[in-house]
């Protein structure tokens, strides 16, 4: 495969805490007879882009939504900043959600509400954690993101690069430590997706932000992840850099480089 023209970062100078900021243990999710997550493991840590692939259907999404509190696991544990979610009420979880920053695949706008309203949304449901006014929040987010521009638009008037950005900017607003993106390139042309990827990667420059990406991309995952976990059988199946994985000679994992 050809060098991308961004600049792919470095795993031996990935900034390392001594603590994973997540951490799954013998995660365990079945829909009847269909065992999607059997006994599913892996960490995370500060400062790091962490890459999941896997076939469609292997239980990447039930992953995530277990990951955020939207589906509770049959068995196992999730540890995120040093609590178990799986024993939080629902107050506690809000709390800790506004530590998590979440890019939904198709970005999620709400099609009713401007740019601005959808950015308003997080921040009038956690209103004890805005230290600044709103407005400038807002226009600092969108700054980010190279589209306060677009502050007074709706939806509708946007690109669907100019929509993942504002979706993008929306995680962001309330400052997380950890940030969770679904197939944030999905849908877009090469040369948006790029522009994504780039941002993807100031944010873990600038803010330090400890990530977890789903993706199909491959391209997308050699030049983001300082890490990739691949996701075979709802397990951890193999886990490594995106060369030591490339180079593997297992048949299922050069499956994905294909």
């Amino acid at each position: 495969m050809k060098d991308s023209p961004i600049s792919r970062v470095s795993h031996q100078s990935m900034p390392a805490s001594v603590e994973p900021v997540l951490l799954v243990r013998d995660l365990q999710k079945s829909f009847g007879n269909n065992h999607v997550l059997n006994g599913f493991n892996m960490e995370l840590f500060m400062g790091e882009n962490l890459v999941i692939i896997g076939k469609s259907g292997s239980g990447k999404s039930v992953l995530i939504k277990c990951l955020v509190g939207l589906m509770e696991p049959d068995e196992g544990q999730i540890m995120i900043l040093g609590k178990d979610i799986t024993t939080l009420d629902q107050e506690e979880l809000d709390q800790l959600r506004t530590e998590i920053g979440f890019l939904f695949q198709g970005s999620a706008l709400y099609d009713s509400m401007t740019v601005r309203e959808n950015l308003e949304f997080p921040l009038r449901r956690h209103l004890d954690k805005i230290t600044s006014s709103s407005s400038n929040l807002i226009e600092d987010a969108l700054d980010n993101v190279g589209l306060r521009h677009t502050i007074d638009l709706m939806p509708s008037e946007l690109s669907g690069g100019m929509k993942r950005r504002v979706a993008l900017a929306r995680a962001l607003i309330l400052d997380p430590k950890i940030i969770l993106y679904d197939e944030p390139t999905s849908g877009l042309d090469p040369i948006t997706a790029k522009e994504i990827i780039e941002l993807i990667l100031n944010i873990q420059r600038q803010r330090q932000t400890a990530s977890i990406i789903i993706t199909h991309d491959m391209d997308c995952a050699r030049v983001i992840s300082n890490r990739m976990i691949l996701l075979i059988d709802g397990q951890n199946y193999i886990e490594g850099t995106y060369e030591e994985l490339y180079k593997s000679k297992d048949p299922q994992v050069q499956a994905f480089f294909k």
